[in-house]
Protein backbone atom coordinates (compact mmCIF):
# COMPACT_ATOMS: atom_id res chain seq x y z
CA UNK A 1 0.00 0.00 0.00
CA UNK A 2 1.44 3.23 -1.20
CA UNK A 3 2.28 5.92 1.47
CA UNK A 4 -0.51 8.65 2.28
CA UNK A 5 0.46 12.40 3.67
CA UNK A 6 -2.48 14.91 4.33
CA UNK A 7 -1.42 18.36 3.13
CA UNK A 8 -3.52 21.74 4.59
CA UNK A 9 -3.36 24.85 2.39
CA UNK A 10 -2.50 23.52 -0.99
CA UNK A 11 -4.32 26.09 -3.34
CA UNK A 12 -1.10 27.91 -4.45
CA UNK A 13 2.44 28.41 -3.27
CA UNK A 14 4.54 25.61 -1.06
CA UNK A 15 1.31 23.24 -0.80
CA UNK A 16 0.35 23.14 -4.37
CA UNK A 17 3.99 22.10 -4.92
CA UNK A 18 4.12 19.86 -2.25
CA UNK A 19 1.31 18.46 -3.66
CA UNK A 20 3.14 17.88 -6.70
CA UNK A 21 6.80 16.68 -5.41
CA UNK A 22 4.71 13.59 -3.07
CA UNK A 23 2.41 12.36 -6.16
CA UNK A 24 5.98 12.62 -8.18
CA UNK A 25 7.25 10.15 -5.64
CA UNK A 26 3.88 7.61 -5.73
CA UNK A 27 2.63 9.16 -3.06
CA UNK A 28 -1.22 9.11 -2.13
CA UNK A 29 -1.98 12.99 -1.36
CA UNK A 30 -5.25 14.28 0.35
CA UNK A 31 -4.93 18.08 -0.60
CA UNK A 32 -7.00 19.86 1.39
CA UNK A 33 -8.23 23.53 0.61
CA UNK A 34 -11.08 26.22 1.19
CA UNK A 35 -12.23 25.59 -2.28
CA UNK A 36 -11.10 22.53 -4.11
CA UNK A 37 -13.05 23.60 -7.38
CA UNK A 38 -10.94 26.15 -7.40
CA UNK A 39 -7.67 23.83 -8.46
CA UNK A 40 -6.34 21.08 -10.31
CA UNK A 41 -3.27 18.75 -9.88
CA UNK A 42 -1.68 16.82 -12.35
CA UNK A 43 -1.54 13.01 -11.89
CA UNK A 44 1.91 11.42 -10.53
CA UNK A 45 2.20 7.62 -10.08
CA UNK A 46 0.48 8.38 -6.89
CA UNK A 47 -3.02 9.03 -6.29
CA UNK A 48 -4.41 12.76 -4.90
CA UNK A 49 -7.71 13.42 -3.89
CA UNK A 50 -9.13 17.08 -2.72
CA UNK A 51 -11.16 17.80 0.41
CA UNK A 52 -12.65 20.82 1.77
CA UNK A 53 -10.52 22.34 5.19
CA UNK A 54 -10.77 25.20 7.08
CA UNK A 55 -8.27 24.72 9.56
CA UNK A 56 -10.35 27.61 11.74
CA UNK A 57 -13.79 24.79 11.68
CA UNK A 58 -13.23 21.67 13.82
CA UNK A 59 -16.38 20.40 12.07
CA UNK A 60 -14.34 21.06 8.80
CA UNK A 61 -10.97 19.62 10.27
CA UNK A 62 -12.83 16.46 11.48
CA UNK A 63 -14.52 15.61 8.27
CA UNK A 64 -11.54 16.27 6.16
CA UNK A 65 -9.53 13.59 8.45
CA UNK A 66 -12.72 11.16 7.97
CA UNK A 67 -12.39 11.42 4.55
CA UNK A 68 -8.84 10.99 3.96
CA UNK A 69 -9.47 8.00 6.15
CA UNK A 70 -11.99 6.37 4.52
CA UNK A 71 -10.68 7.25 0.50
CA UNK A 72 -6.80 5.71 2.22
CA UNK A 73 -7.16 3.81 5.06
CA UNK A 74 -4.39 5.78 6.91
CA UNK A 75 -2.27 8.34 7.13
CA UNK A 76 1.30 8.17 7.19
CA UNK A 77 2.61 11.76 7.27
CA UNK A 78 0.56 15.31 7.84
CA UNK A 79 1.92 18.70 6.80
CA UNK A 80 0.25 22.04 8.68
CA UNK A 81 0.97 24.32 5.98
CA UNK A 82 -1.77 26.32 6.06
CA UNK A 83 -1.58 29.98 7.11
CA UNK A 84 -1.01 33.15 6.15
CA UNK A 85 1.04 36.42 7.55
CA UNK A 86 0.03 39.58 9.09
CA UNK A 87 1.92 42.61 8.40
CA UNK A 88 2.23 45.94 10.28
CA UNK A 89 2.41 47.69 13.67
CA UNK A 90 1.23 45.96 16.66
CA UNK A 91 -0.36 49.13 17.88
CA UNK A 92 -2.87 49.24 15.03
CA UNK A 93 -3.84 45.67 14.87
CA UNK A 94 -7.09 45.00 15.84
CA UNK A 95 -8.38 42.34 18.67
CA UNK A 96 -10.09 41.54 15.63
CA UNK A 97 -7.48 40.83 12.71
CA UNK A 98 -4.68 39.29 16.02
CA UNK A 99 -7.12 36.63 16.93
CA UNK A 100 -7.83 35.25 13.17
CA UNK A 101 -4.33 35.13 12.80
CA UNK A 102 -3.89 33.26 15.97
CA UNK A 103 -6.76 30.99 15.06
CA UNK A 104 -5.17 30.07 11.13
CA UNK A 105 -2.14 29.65 12.27
CA UNK A 106 -1.48 28.26 15.35
CA UNK A 107 -5.08 26.95 16.77
CA UNK A 108 -5.63 25.61 12.77
CA UNK A 109 -2.13 23.45 13.43
CA UNK A 110 -3.66 22.01 16.68
CA UNK A 111 -6.80 21.54 15.49
CA UNK A 112 -5.22 19.65 12.62
CA UNK A 113 -2.81 17.34 14.86
CA UNK A 114 -5.08 16.38 17.57
CA UNK A 115 -7.83 14.87 15.02
CA UNK A 116 -4.57 12.55 13.13
CA UNK A 117 -3.29 11.66 16.47
CA UNK A 118 -5.20 9.07 17.48
CA UNK A 119 -4.93 7.13 14.35
CA UNK A 120 -1.31 7.59 14.17
CA UNK A 121 -0.71 6.46 17.86
CA UNK A 122 -2.65 3.40 17.03
CA UNK A 123 -0.93 2.51 14.26
CA UNK A 124 2.88 3.28 16.27
CA UNK A 125 4.16 5.24 13.40
CA UNK A 126 3.75 8.79 12.01
CA UNK A 127 5.46 11.90 10.84
CA UNK A 128 3.46 15.87 11.26
CA UNK A 129 5.63 18.27 9.89
CA UNK A 130 4.61 21.84 10.73
CA UNK A 131 5.51 24.78 8.58
CA UNK A 132 6.67 27.85 10.78
CA UNK A 133 9.12 30.48 9.30
CA UNK A 134 12.42 32.25 9.64
CA UNK A 135 10.16 34.73 11.57
CA UNK A 136 9.37 31.86 14.36
CA UNK A 137 13.20 31.68 15.05
CA UNK A 138 14.42 35.67 14.81
CA UNK A 139 11.38 38.30 14.25
CA UNK A 140 11.64 40.15 11.35
CA UNK A 141 10.21 43.89 12.15
CA UNK A 142 6.42 44.83 11.43
CA UNK A 143 5.91 40.98 11.96
CA UNK A 144 5.02 41.17 15.78
CA UNK A 145 1.86 39.64 15.19
CA UNK A 146 2.92 36.95 12.55
CA UNK A 147 6.46 36.01 14.17
CA UNK A 148 4.39 35.44 17.51
CA UNK A 149 2.45 32.82 15.49
CA UNK A 150 5.15 31.17 14.38
CA UNK A 151 6.97 31.30 17.13
CA UNK A 152 4.34 29.55 19.03
CA UNK A 153 4.45 26.65 16.20
CA UNK A 154 8.30 26.27 16.55
CA UNK A 155 7.68 25.82 20.24
CA UNK A 156 4.62 23.45 20.04
CA UNK A 157 6.65 21.41 17.92
CA UNK A 158 9.97 21.24 20.04
CA UNK A 159 7.96 19.81 22.90
CA UNK A 160 5.48 17.72 20.65
CA UNK A 161 8.50 15.83 19.85
CA UNK A 162 9.38 15.28 23.16
CA UNK A 163 5.90 13.65 24.44
CA UNK A 164 4.90 11.73 20.84
CA UNK A 165 8.52 9.98 20.45
CA UNK A 166 7.39 7.24 22.86
CA UNK A 167 4.58 6.57 20.63
CA UNK A 168 7.16 5.95 17.37
CA UNK A 169 5.55 9.56 15.78
CA UNK A 170 8.17 12.01 14.60
CA UNK A 171 6.96 15.68 14.84
CA UNK A 172 9.35 18.13 12.85
CA UNK A 173 9.27 21.83 11.78
CA UNK A 174 10.36 23.90 8.78
CA UNK A 175 11.44 27.59 9.17
CA UNK A 176 11.95 28.88 5.55
CA UNK A 177 13.21 32.56 4.60
CA UNK A 178 11.87 33.81 1.56
CA UNK A 179 9.74 32.30 -0.66
CA UNK A 180 8.85 33.48 -3.87
CA UNK A 181 4.92 32.68 -3.73
CA UNK A 182 2.19 35.33 -3.66
CA UNK A 183 2.71 35.23 0.58
CA UNK A 184 3.19 38.99 -0.02
CA UNK A 185 -0.31 39.55 -1.67
CA UNK A 186 -3.07 37.30 -1.29
CA UNK A 187 -1.75 35.40 1.66
CA UNK A 188 -0.64 38.71 3.95
CA UNK A 189 -2.79 41.17 5.69
CA UNK A 190 -1.86 44.17 6.53
CA UNK A 191 -2.42 45.66 10.34
CA UNK A 192 -3.06 49.56 8.90
CA UNK A 193 -5.06 51.79 6.72
CA UNK A 194 -3.38 53.91 4.72
CA UNK A 195 0.32 54.62 5.01
CA UNK A 196 0.14 53.67 8.49
CA UNK A 197 -0.23 56.78 10.10
CA UNK A 198 3.00 57.49 12.51
CA UNK A 199 4.80 54.32 11.11
CA UNK A 200 4.68 55.19 7.89
CA UNK A 201 8.59 55.85 7.75
CA UNK A 202 9.17 52.55 9.16
CA UNK A 203 6.64 50.54 6.85
CA UNK A 204 8.03 52.45 3.89
CA UNK A 205 11.92 51.21 4.60
CA UNK A 206 11.19 48.17 5.67
CA UNK A 207 9.09 47.25 2.73
CA UNK A 208 11.60 48.37 0.06
CA UNK A 209 13.86 46.80 1.84
CA UNK A 210 12.05 43.45 1.31
CA UNK A 211 11.05 44.09 -2.12
CA UNK A 212 14.84 44.91 -2.75
CA UNK A 213 15.76 41.22 -1.39
CA UNK A 214 12.91 39.27 -2.68
CA UNK A 215 14.76 37.02 -4.99
CA UNK A 216 18.17 37.35 -4.16
CA UNK A 217 18.42 34.12 -2.19
CA UNK A 218 15.19 32.87 -1.18
CA UNK A 219 14.02 29.58 -2.23
CA UNK A 220 11.08 28.47 -4.19
CA UNK A 221 7.90 26.57 -3.77
CA UNK A 222 9.76 23.64 -5.43
CA UNK A 223 12.78 23.88 -3.13
CA UNK A 224 10.57 24.15 -0.46
CA UNK A 225 8.39 20.94 -1.23
CA UNK A 226 11.37 19.02 -1.96
CA UNK A 227 12.69 19.93 1.86
CA UNK A 228 9.19 18.74 3.27
CA UNK A 229 9.78 15.15 1.40
CA UNK A 230 12.99 15.09 3.21
CA UNK A 231 12.08 15.47 6.34
CA UNK A 232 9.07 13.36 5.77
CA UNK A 233 11.78 10.39 4.66
CA UNK A 234 14.95 10.74 6.31
CA UNK A 235 13.60 8.46 8.78
CA UNK A 236 15.92 11.31 11.54
CA UNK A 237 14.93 12.66 14.53
CA UNK A 238 15.77 16.11 13.31
CA UNK A 239 13.36 18.10 14.51
CA UNK A 240 14.46 21.66 12.66
CA UNK A 241 14.73 21.87 9.24
CA UNK A 242 15.86 25.27 8.46
CA UNK A 243 15.47 25.93 4.81
CA UNK A 244 17.04 28.47 2.21
CA UNK A 245 20.05 30.50 1.46
CA UNK A 246 19.07 33.45 3.33
CA UNK A 247 17.39 31.75 6.24
CA UNK A 248 20.81 29.85 6.88
CA UNK A 249 22.73 33.05 6.56
CA UNK A 250 20.97 34.58 8.95
CA UNK A 251 21.09 32.02 11.06
CA UNK A 252 24.76 31.76 10.98
CA UNK A 253 24.93 35.61 11.60
CA UNK A 254 23.28 34.65 14.86
CA UNK A 255 25.89 31.87 15.53
CA UNK A 256 28.57 34.89 14.77
CA UNK A 257 27.33 37.65 16.22
CA UNK A 258 25.12 37.01 19.18
CA UNK A 259 21.35 38.16 19.70
CA UNK A 260 22.38 41.42 20.12
CA UNK A 261 24.99 42.39 17.35
CA UNK A 262 22.41 40.65 15.25
CA UNK A 263 19.08 42.53 16.35
CA UNK A 264 20.94 45.89 15.62
CA UNK A 265 22.52 44.75 12.39
CA UNK A 266 19.07 43.58 11.37
CA UNK A 267 17.80 47.64 12.40
CA UNK A 268 20.72 49.06 10.20
CA UNK A 269 19.65 46.53 7.32
CA UNK A 270 16.01 47.62 7.49
CA UNK A 271 16.61 51.54 7.84
CA UNK A 272 15.07 51.62 11.74
CA UNK A 273 19.12 52.25 13.94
Amino acid sequence: MSATVLITGCSTGIGAAAVRRFTEQGWNVAATLRNPSAVQFGQGSGAVEKFALDVTEQRSVDQAVGRTMERFGQIDVLINNAGYGLFGPFESATPEAISREFRTNVDGVFAVTRAVLPHMRQRGSGVIINVASLTGLIAMPLYSIYAASKYAVVGFSESLSHELAPFGIRVKVIAPGAVATDFSGRSLVRTFEGDGGPYAESIRKVMDTFQANRTSAGATPGQLAQALYDAATDGTAQVRYVVGDDARAIMQMRKELGEEALLGAMRQRFGLA
